[in-house]
């Protein structure tokens, strides 16, 4: 007999019950857990718990959200069902520096990371021979105060019409609107530089080596309105010291950030991450 796989997501309110209540409804459909987290905040009393479960190959998504229907009405569960035999699609916007782009293509090349990139979006031409190198659509939008809006537009109707899970910022050098982040919210992962103190503008990894420095890292988040402080996905740091030139630090900060990029996509399209308010629950 064939199987496939389902990875079920659950969020409600705290109380006794809930994990019995839905592997009950899951054995009488046969499902098997192959995988199985949870996490009680006892802050909020807010209770996440993600499932992966084998099924008959005969059970369609809609037989399993009806099983579950009476423990998600009881509970008040928030739910998310994703097929895994559906290769996710993701829409990766990049501007010049193409270093996370080129980490993110290799992954998937090697099978690390199961995506399907749908199109590669930039406000430059420069990645476009990469783009033809792998068979990606290539799309080139000159973004300015004037056309930002029309510009927004056009990527809406491009992850429609691809039927996109995600869009990636790789180093896109274009703060998104509200609207857009608002619309597309937990669905648009960026990366940025993050340091102990914190650098903004022009070259941070210079401003980093003039101030001595000692942890360099990178942070991935969800985007939201505010920028650069949405919920953290994931994050790495790396010591530096006093005798590594600024251009070290560049180097350094490139292999980091393309790391952290490429594990928080991963995390997200394997439906790992669950969104707590202004913080992230991740079942690694």
């Amino acid at each position: 007999m064939t199987e496939k796989t389902f990875d079920i997501n659950l969020s409600c309110e705290d109380r006794p019950g809930i994990v019995a209540a839905v592997t009950t409804e899951l054995a009488g459909l046969g499902a098997n857990i192959a995988e199985s987290n949870q996490f009680w905040d006892r802050q909020t009393n807010r209770f996440f718990m993600r499932l992966s479960v084998t099924v008959p190959d005969a059970l369609e998504r809609d037989g399993i959200m009806r099983a579950l229907e009476p423990a998600i009405a009881r509970f008040d569960m928030k739910t998310a069902l994703a097929d895994r035999s559906r290769r996710p699609k993701i829409i990766i916007m990049v501007s010049k520096f193409d270093h996370a782009l080129l980490h993110l293509l290799y992954q998937i090349r090697v099978g690390w990371l199961d995506a399907e990139v749908a199109a590669i979006v930039s406000n430059h031409e420069d990645s476009r021979r990469t783009a033809e190198a792998e068979n990606i659509p290539y799309q080139c939008w000159k973004v300015t105060r004037e056309n930002k809006a029309e510009q927004e537009a056009k990527l809406i109707a491009l992850f429609k019409e691809t039927n996109a899970d995600l869009v990636v910022l790789a180093r896109y050098m274009q703060v998104l609107s509200n609207e857009l982040s608002n619309r597309l919210y937990g669905k648009v992962i960026n990366i940025h530089h993050s340091f102990l103190p914190s650098f903004k503008g022009a070259k941070p990894y210079h401003q980093a080596h003039e101030r001595g420095v000692k942890l360099i890292g990178a942070t991935a988040h969800y985007v939201t309105p505010d920028l650069d402080e949405g919920p953290i996905i994931e994050q790495e740091t790396e010591r530096v010291t006093h005798a590594l030139s600024p251009e070290d630090f560049v180097a350094s900060g490139r292999d980091i950030e393309s790391r952290v990029l490429a594990r928080a996509v991963k995390l997200h399209l394997e439906n790992r991450v669950m969104l707590n308010g202004h913080k992230t629950i991740v079942f690694g």
